[in-house]
């Protein structure tokens, strides 16, 4: 076997994965984009939009644990399938939202069907990228696919204007939200776990098992059924999901104000709405994409060094810790041009998918293949959470300071938020596990 060429299938699965996330990102920005035009239309203030955002989040949050566990009944190929039909039918659901008497709540309850389908995403990404890569190169494979969240945040702000100035912004949320249909026809017919894909051959399939020590991880127990063997109380036992999970809870609403909010702070400082704002957030998130694959690969440097998957990871993760911390100065600067509030931010962002690709990837080094679905949609609800509190708790911010006829002292005290939180998180996740040990389901 050893005169066999390997075959690279594994890679077009990470590509499916990527373009997933491409398409779970665009759904989730198009609402940010047309907050400028949707407040006008309905009335709503800071707060108001705070409350809708937020709503996604918590839904988010609670989708995920269920999600998660889901993904590992189903198996990745089914739960996958259902999680993107759902949060597809969930961004045309947008589209009629303005239909309900109560706009909030309408577009409240778009938003919670879509973030109950969204929520599917990263816990099956994981489990399939942990089922075709060996661990030493599954955070190089989160980095690639997660990068699709950068692209999805690029080429939203370039699409979803001009669609809204041209048709309607009601078929922003049509058009887009109808991707995923696309997407699942190809899913469908290219994806099986390694041992059932007739893509890939036997020198593939030994190299994707190659870091295998455990004999539940080997192809006589690599079932699909495999996530009815144990359950949540038995996880929640572990200092290892506590601290995935609080290391979520700190970090995940950073990306997510970046996300929902970065449009409002462009038009509350900068004046900049509709296709004004479009070159520098897509300029903002393609430096982002630096960070997700760099991000990825930056731990194998400490690897390939002797130390263990963990512990590279996590020296790794405190040197990426420091980069959000330029964000205190946008403040400052920004004051001079909104260029130095893209560049500023950019390096927050993108140091954010360079933690979030190694903190993924922190479950399939301590936990078994069988649980890293359920694993990730825990820490998934933790970080919905802490996005709920930071998004609604940013609009009443916002509110309060545009009142008093200031509001760059809200955004500036966010920021100080987001650029502290991977510090704190970092210290706590060390505490609670020093060093790697992998886990027994």
């Amino acid at each position: 076997m050893s005169n066999v060429k390997m075959s690279n299938y594994r890679w077009t699965i990470c590509a499916l994965l990527f373009f997933a996330t491409t398409i779970n990102y665009l759904d989730r920005q198009v609402l940010s984009l047309l907050k400028p035009t949707l407040s006008k239309d309905f009335n709503w203030t800071d707060s108001d939009y705070g409350t809708i955002v937020g709503v996604f989040s918590l839904a988010y949050a609670f989708s995920m644990l269920f999600a998660g566990r889901v993904v590992d009944y189903l198996g990745t190929k089914k739960g996958y399938a259902w999680s993107i039909v759902l949060w597809s039918v969930g961004a045309i659901l947008h589209a009629v939202a303005h239909l309900v008497p109560s706009k909030v709540l309408g577009f409240s309850l778009g938003r919670t069907v879509l973030a109950a389908g969204e929520s599917g995403n990263f816990p099956a990404a994981i489990k399939a990228t942990a089922e075709y890569f060996p661990k030493k190169d599954r955070a190089l494979a989160t980095g690639i696919f997660n990068s699709g969240a950068n692209v999805g945040a690029i080429l939203a702000p370039i699409v979803v204007p001009w669609i809204a100035v041209n048709w309607g912004w009601q078929w922003a949320f049509i058009g887009i939200g109808a991707l995923g249909f696309v997407w699942l026809i190809f899913w469908l017919f290219m994806y099986e776990i390694p041992s059932k894909s007739k893509l890939l051959n036997e020198a593939e399939y030994a190299y994707i098992h190659s870091d295998d020590i455990r004999s539940d991880e080997t192809v006589k127990v690599e079932t699909e059924t495999e996530g009815k063997k144990f359950t949540y109380t038995e996880c929640l036992k572990y200092k290892q999901t506590w601290a995935f999970a609080f290391g979520k809870f700190m970090t995940d609403g950073v990306w997510w104000f970046y996300l929902f909010w970065l449009p409002a702070y462009f038009e509350a400082r900068y004046n900049m709405t509709g296709t004004a704002i479009s070159m520098p957030i897509a300029i903002l998130y393609t430096i982002t994409v630096i960070g997700s694959v760099g991000g990825g690969a930056f731990p194998t440097y400490f690897i390939n060094r002797g130390m263990d998957a963990y512990a590279g990871r996590m020296r790794a993760m405190l040197i990426i810790a420091l980069f959000p911390l330029v964000v205190l100065l946008t403040p400052t600067l920004s004051e001079y041009s909104y260029w130095w509030a893209v560049a500023l931010i950019a390096v927050g962002a993108s140091a954010h998918q360079a933690w979030s690709c190694n903190i993924f990837t922190t479950v399939g080094d301590m936990f078994p293949k069988k649980a890293i679905a359920t694993i990730t949609g825990i820490g998934g609800m933790a970080g919905g959470i802490g996005s709920f509190l930071l998004s609604k708790g940013g609009g009443i911010l916002f509110d309060h300071y545009r009142a008093a006829g200031h509001i760059e002292t809200g955004y500036s005290i966010m920021f100080v938020l987001c650029a502290v939180a991977y510090i704190i998180a970092w210290v706590v996740m060390k505490s609670l596990v020093p060093k790697m040990k992998p886990i027994e389901l």
